[in-house]
């Protein structure tokens, strides 16, 4: 089959492989349908994933058909439409039994897929503990609209959950790419009287405008004027999804005193927290990678038209140009949202 592999930092090839088998109990063989570039390959590409294993396939975003399982798993079959989670997790340990799935202690767990352990920018893809890393797709759900469930949508839901957004809050996203843009949808949920999303790029902002009209879409130049019409003092959650110095320092900037900060962003380098400049805001903090656990619930949501985010898929190739793919994505196009590829 044909897998797009990581051959060295900054070089990635598509390359013959053998389709994968079923190597433990709770395995699933997954023929992938659909599949999109996210920026955390890019991350891979440029060296800056140190557990990210040279020789893997990688992609870690898809949708396909269950091909074969393993012995040991209960809730998909072979013919079973499914959307893999970005995170494989066991379901046992102290972390998945408190949700927190991207800590799973398991050799697999956490985000192994296209990182550690074979990925989904292939024909087929071997997902371990295919009962929790696997959701079946709902009939009426397209392929399209399943893709990012498993990883961008996960991360959007999750960094709203997370922020304890509640009725009449007003929220604030630093940065409307893909994972931005799926938080916004997802902090709709939480009925906010405001979300503000903040990007520099003005084609993004029109993007944004168009997709969601009942937002406000700034650039950082507007910020310092519209601190001026927050109720008290500045934003009552902040999602910082840009991952650069600048929006991160944003996100403490324009946050109100005691509001909930989350970092969902990945950082190519690390970032400092200038402590005596937010000494008394007395602000919450949440970070890290997705703990993503809720997929069938956002299934549920597409299911009922409450979100869409495959309008987010702005170019498709087949899975032998993938490599043209890639350098429509790593060209900063301002066109380019998400890259799908069909195998």
């Amino acid at each position: 089959m044909l897998a797009y592999t990581y051959i060295d930092d900054g070089k990635f090839e598509l390359k013959e492989k053998p389709v994968p088998k079923i190597s433990a109990p709770r395995d699933a063989v997954v023929k992938v349908t659909l599949a999109s570039i996210c920026t955390s390959d890019l991350h891979i590409k440029h060296g800056s994933v140190p557990r990210a294993v040279k020789g893997i396939t990688v992609g870690h975003e898809m949708v396909g058909v269950v091909e074969e399982v393993g012995p040991a798993v209960k809730n998909v079959r072979r013919g079973d439409r499914v959307c893999v989670n970005v995170e494989t997790y066991c379901g046992e340990c102290w972390f998945c039994k408190r949700g927190y799935v991207n800590n799973c202690t398991d050799k697999n767990g956490g985000w192994a897929l296209g990182c550690r352990i074979d990925g989904g920018q292939a024909e087929y893809v071997r997902v371990p503990f295919a009962d929790t890393a696997l959701t079946k797709i709902p009939d009426g759900v397209s392929d399209e609209c399943a893709l990012f469930v498993g990883d961008i949508l996960a991360t959007g839901y999750w960094a709203a959950k997370i922020s304890e957004a509640e009725e009449g809050d007003a929220v604030l996203i630093i940065g409307a790419g893909p994972v931005g843009l799926c938080a916004a949808m997802c902090a709709r949920l939480k009925n906010p009287s405001r979300i503000i999303l903040c990007e520099k790029n003005g084609s993004r902002r029109a993007f944004a405008k168009r997709l969601m009209p009942w937002a406000e879409c700034v650039c950082p130049d507007d910020m310092p004027e519209l601190m001026h019409t927050f109720a008290r003092g500045g934003a009552d959650r902040v999602l910082e999804c840009g991952g650069n110095a600048a929006t991160f320092e944003m996100a403490w900037q324009y946050a109100r005193p005691n509001a909930v900060v989350v970092i969902a962003a990945l950082y190519d380098g690390a970032q400092v927290l200038p402590l005596p400049d937010m000494y008394g805001k007395n602000l919450t903090f949440k970070t890290g990678g997705v703990d993503g656990c809720d997929c069938a619930e956002i299934l549920k949501l597409i299911e009922e038209n409450k979100i869409d985010a495959s309008p987010l898929i702005t170019h498709t190739f087949a899975l032998r140009d993938i490599a043209t793919a890639y350098e429509l994505f790593e060209s900063g196009s301002d066109r380019v949202m998400k890259v799908a590829v069909k195998p």
